[in-house]
């Protein structure tokens, strides 16, 4: 079976990650890749480099990588689009919820697989942590809380860490609970003398009854990537800084003290690291949008072993997006915010 021809566009910090997987991904070919700025990091080597996404459609392409700046998606997604190019977009889908629900039904039209680069669904700790919950470990969910902070990053420069962290948990939240969110309070801070903001703290909840709270922003010496997902049974920490998920679990040793009995509160259990198999969360990712691609061609895996993993459609990229644009307008108003269906 041929390899599917694979370009790539936009050759920044994310691109030459990108650049690096599509050489090593079972069945895949990189054929080209544009950037309106050249290679910074070096990453075409021997295949051909382009200007525009014009010049990079003209070698053939089966399939597309657009890491492009967020303000970019919108246009070179259309183009692909129109190409007939199945494509998969770093996230956010799009700058407005506008731009993304054209790419979505863009793609829809075409019958091509968009999916949007959501890559903390692809971490091993997550990947386990869903299962689990699928699975009744920790009994009823009821919140799930995340931390993402560390320092200002030079290359954001034209969304706000909402859209561009915040992203992030709102889609591992709603795919972890498999909740869509139903409301969302925020405030924000912009520190950094730019534009949009670097420092929110938001809380939700989601259709299920799950509560949610998120701390984001870029103005931490330290970098911390954590979601806590508590229950009945207990609460499961996965960081995916480190790809490790660990298990507090409520304490079982009956109480004979019946004051203290009857409060019916929680007490410190068993505390243990999970062992679970680490892969690289950006290889499984491409592979599931290799495979998605082979699907849509009617052809099959070319390594199903290797991943089970689905891709991030553009339909739920948009949903991410209109609950990152609920949270910006809650803290511009100071009010909570109701997503409609």
């Amino acid at each position: 079976m041929a390899k599917l021809r694979a370009g790539l566009i936009g050759l920044g910090m994310m691109g030459r990650h990108h650049a690096r997987v599509l050489g090593e991904t079972d069945g895949v070919e990189l054929v080209a890749v544009a950037d309106a700025y050249g290679d910074p990091h070096g990453v075409a080597s021997d295949v051909p480099l382009r200007n525009t996404v014009e010049e990079l459609i003209a070698h053939g392409l089966d399939m597309v990588v657009c890491a492009v700046p967020t303000g970019l998606h919108e246009e070179v997604g259309l183009a692909l689009a129109e190409a007939g190019i199945h494509t998969l977009i770093e996230k956010p889908i799009a700058a407005t919820v506008d731009g993304g629900l054209r790419l979505a039904e863009a793609f829809e039209a075409k019958g091509l697989v968009g999916a949007v680069g959501h890559i903390e669904r692809y971490n091993p700790a997550l990947q386990s942590l869903r299962a689990r919950l699928e699975n009744g470990d920790l009994g009823t969910v009821y919140q799930i809380a995340t931390r993402r902070q560390g320092p200002f990053p030079a290359r954001i420069a034209d969304v706000g860490v909402i859209k561009d962290l915040g992203t992030h948990d709102i889609d591992l939240t709603a795919w972890l609970a498999q909740s869509d969110y139903q409301s969302v309070s925020a405030r924000a801070t912009t520190r950094s003398g730019r534009e949009h903001e670097d420092m929110v703290a938001a809380t939700g909840q989601l259709a299920n009854g799950i509560i949610t709270s998120h701390l984001v922003n870029w103005l931490s010496p330290m970098k911390e990537r954590v979601t806590v997902v508590t229950g009945e049974r207990g609460s499961f920490l996965a960081d995916t800084l480190t790809a490790d998920l660990t298990f507090y679990e409520n304490g079982t040793i009956s109480t004979q003290w019946d004051s203290v009995a009857n409060f019916r509160g929680v007490s410190e259990g068993n505390v243990t690291r999970l062992a679970i198999p680490k892969r690289e969360p950006l290889k499984v990712e491409h592979e599931a949008f290799r495979d998605a691609v082979l699907a849509a061609r009617g052809e099959s895996a070319t390594a199903p072993e290797t991943s089970a993993a689905q891709i991030v459609t553009m339909r739920e990229g948009l949903n991410t997006l209109r609950v990152a644009e609920a949270m910006v307008d809650s803290s511009r108003e100071a009010r909570t915010i109701r997503l409609q269906d």
